[in-house]
Formats: C-alpha cells, structure tokens, sequence
C-alpha cells in the first residue's frame, strides 16, 4: 500500500541535543499510526516536524507524492494536516459553536478553492456533524471557557474533524477525558480509519492497542521498534524501554 504521508530521515535539534534523530516512518491512507515512547522520546517534536511547527534540520515530509518539508504550517494545514494540540487551543470567548464554525469555514473555503461565501445551510450541517462525532452534547452557545476541561478537548477535536483532514494529528487527546468520552473516543477513532490518517500520540497504552493498526516506537528521538499492537506488545525491547516490563 502506497503512503499518503512519508517521514524521511527526519532530524530535529535544538542547539547541542538531538530530539529527533533521522525518523522514517510511512503512513498509508487511512491507517491509525500511534506513536509512542517515554517522556522526552521526540514524539511530540516529530509530530510538530510534520505539521511544520518546529523545523526540522534535516531529511524531508513528503504528503500524497508532494514534498512540503519547506511548506510553512499554515500551507501544510491548507492540504489537509490537521495537529490538535497536547495543550488545549480554543477561542475561550467565542461559542462552542462558533469555534467550530469557524475550522469548518476554513475547511470549506479550501475545499471550494478559497471562494470567499460559503453557503450557510453546508457550515451548519458541518458544525453540527462535528460536535456529533465528537461526542461533544452540550449547549452549542455556551462560550467554550465555561467548559470543563475535558470538553474543552472535545472541543478542539470537533474543530479538527471539521478541517475534514487528510492527516489527523491527535496528541495526547484522552487527557483530563472521563472514562465513558475514552470509550467514545476510541469508538470515533475506529469509526476514522479508513478515510483519514490519524497519527495518534498517546500514554494511555489500553486505548493505543485498541484503535492503532500500526505502532511506532520513539527512544531517545530514534525508532525503537515498529509494528501491529500486538507485535509491539510483545516486544521485549519496547516492555524495557516504555512499558515497564
């Protein structure tokens, strides 16, 4: 199977530390990727790498057969890479709603090869199947800062889905998430696979083994192993290096 996002002999360093150290990894249409490691493995700087977030210093991010390693975020965003972020990012002054319209806007305004009106009817079918599919049921006018935190994840979710992403980078998203939104998450992931690439960084490992079709292991900004949950439960070398043996 061909891959929709490539990573290429990746490498990030910040002055005399290397964070990332020449990762290759390639994602097919489609497939959930989680990545996992131990603190300080390079995870969310490689993902930051492939959003154009952070700059790499070397090797090159190649997306649908396209190389966008010099692509600034907001280009890269625009064909379809999509970052929530492990730190929540709303509009804490505007609605529920209105922070979703307002990704959905940007969706379909590149959709539709930046044509300035989008029909009204088309945004609110957009807002209302985000908010749905995120499993996100509260009043939709509520400004987002009165909501608990864990909604406020669920927040930024129903945002990214409303891009309609090519490549759905979700970092850390199961945090400050009660029990049954965990579960509703991992169903919506599931639900995801086959029609959008999700990178998924996650500590949470029940719910990595339960939604990822393929593992990647970082340590120490390097590639410890890679493969299905299975295989990666079962490695002797990830139990050592991340899941406590």
């Amino acid at each position: 199977m061909s891959a929709l996002l490539e990573v290429d002999a990746v490498s990030v360093r910040f002055g005399g530390l290397t964070a990332v150290d020449a990762v290759s990894i390639a994602v097919p249409a489609g497939e959930v990727r989680a990545i996992i490691g131990p603190n300080g493995a390079g995870k969310t700087t490689l993902v930051g790498a492939i959003c154009g977030r952070v700059r790499a210093d070397s090797g090159r991010i190649v997306l649908g057969g396209a190389d966008i390693s010099r692509l600034p975020a907001h280009a890269r965003a625009r064909r379809g890479i999509v970052y929530t972020f492990q730190v929540t990012s709303i509009f804490p002054t505007l609605s529920v709603r209105d922070n979703v319209a307002l990704a959905a806007q940007r969706g379909l305004m590149r959709g539709v090869m930046g044509r300035l009106a989008v029909d009204r009817r088309v945004l609110d079918a957009r807002v209302r199947g985000a908010l749905a599919r995120a499993g996100l049921e509260v009043d939709p006018e509520q400004p987002a800062s009165a909501l608990a935190y864990g909604h406020q994840r669920l927040l930024e979710l129903a945002m990214g889905l409303a891009l309609a992403p090519r490549v759905l980078i979700l970092d850390e998203p199961t945090q400050g998430l009660a029990e049954g939104e965990i579960a509703h998450f991992r169903t919506l992931v599931r639900e995801l696979a086959g029609t959008v690439s999700v990178l998924l960084i996650e500590h949470n490992v029940e719910v990595v083994l339960a939604v990822a079709d393929h593992i990647t292991v970082l340590d120490q900004g390097r590639v410890l192993a890679e493969g299905t949950p299975r295989a990666i439960a079962h490695d002797p070398e990830v139990q050592r290096a991340y899941l406590g043996g």
